[in-house]
């Protein structure tokens, strides 16, 4: 298959799996920000063992696809050697408070859309200007200069798997005892409690897990060309960071809007990222439609209005300073176990438990 004929297939697979995603996460209600709510708010924990689930999937599935040789995940972000740990914790605190103002992820946003909220897809539209400003703008700056410099170099890679074998574990051990005990471990937390077993509980962990799976078998394999006929040089098409590529909607909401803008341009075509927020839309718009929950909806006051604004420019900001956001790190960087992605899951999920705890405070004090 040729370079144009193989591009054409991954887009075409990225936007299939993506319409997948936006399905089942419009169906099953998966939302990692009502997971933390869940539990701040009534002390539910099931939305969470959906999200978990979710990860335990794609670390198993990842490592098979890894161990198999069909990937080589070192290949991907998450796994450069360079762990810039300040831009992680800054940028999962920034990201995590802001979904909580903007009431959801970037998944979430774009699911909402699908759903009807013109509250979403205002969202959708500041999220990705301020990714593009931290990406190439004006906040480029400061992360190239005072934040991202701010780092801990790992010769051997950050991942749990090289940092297991440098400490002297044989490395196929290390690699299984990661993969299996993390993975494994995420998959028997989750499946232990009854009350957890619904069809929507276990759809939407297993199935966005998978989707992940699939996002990386997509990207990684069908997409990778060892020696590009044109360069000469190794090439996965149809990316935008000239790596292998999951699902994320941060970095590719803002390359999106510069495609809109500026999609005249041969120079600038469509991208995997780009084509996974299109199809996340249609998924959860299909959905919506399909059970008549399609809704309009707009902001309620100038407040609300405010508290979204804020929310979506801290996404944006802090999601490009974390590589990702709650299902760019939260699951497909995870699934590559590298360290950095373990900072910016934790840190986005305190930064979210702060906000909704202040909000908490805050309301109670009204009341």
């Amino acid at each position: 298959m040729d370079a144009v004929s193989a591009t054409s297939l991954v887009l075409w697979l990225a936007f299939a799996i993506s319409f997948a995603f936006g399905v089942i996460g419009q169906k099953t209600n998966f939302c990692t920000l009502g997971a933390l709510a869940d539990i701040v708010g009534m002390g539910d924990w099931n939305r969470m063992r959906m999200w978990l689930l979710a990860i335990g999937v794609a670390i198993l599935g990842a490592g098979a696809l890894h161990a198999t040789g069909l990937i080589d995940l070192d290949k991907s972000i998450y796994r450069a050697p360079g762990l810039a740990w300040l831009s992680c914790l800054l940028g999962g605190l920034c990201f995590g408070a802001g979904m909580v103002l903007a009431s959801g992820c970037g998944a979430k946003t774009l699911m909402r859309i699908g759903g009807g909220s013109l509250k979403a897809l205002v969202v959708f539209v500041v999220l990705g200007l301020f990714a593009y400003m931290t990406l190439r703008g004006a906040l480029a700056v400061l992360r190239v200069n005072y934040l991202d410099p701010a780092a801990i170099r790992f010769p051997a890679g950050q991942d749990l798997p090289a940092l297991l074998a440098a400490a002297g574990l044989e490395a196929r051990a290390a690699f299984w005892l990661a993969v299996l005990g993390i993975g494994g471990g995420l998959l028997a937390f989750c499946l232990a409690r009854r009350d957890f077993w619904s069809v929507d509980n276990l759809l939407g962990g297993v199935g966005i897990g998978l989707a992940v799976v699939a996002a990386w078998y997509v990207s990684g394999h069908l997409g990778y060309l060892p020696e590009h006929p044109e360069t000469l040089e190794e090439v996965f098409l149809a990316t935008s960071s000239g790596r292998m590529e999951a699902l994320t909607f941060v970095a590719p909401l803002a390359y999106t809007l510069d495609w809109l803008l500026l999609g005249s341009d041969s120079s600038r075509g469509l991208s995997f990222g780009m084509v996974t927020a299109f199809g996340v839309i249609a998924g959860s718009a299909a959905w919506a439609l399909a059970t008549r929950s399609f809704r309009w909806e707009g902001f309620a006051g100038v407040e609300d209005t405010a508290s979204h604004l804020i929310g979506a420019a801290l996404m944006g900001f802090g999601g490009v300073l974390a590589l990702g956001c709650t299902i760019g790190q939260g699951v497909s960087g995870l699934s590559t176990l590298a360290l950095g992605s373990i900072l910016s899951f934790l840190a986005i999920v305190a930064g979210a438990v702060a906000m909704l705890k202040f909000r908490l405070w805050r309301m109670m004090r009204e009341a």
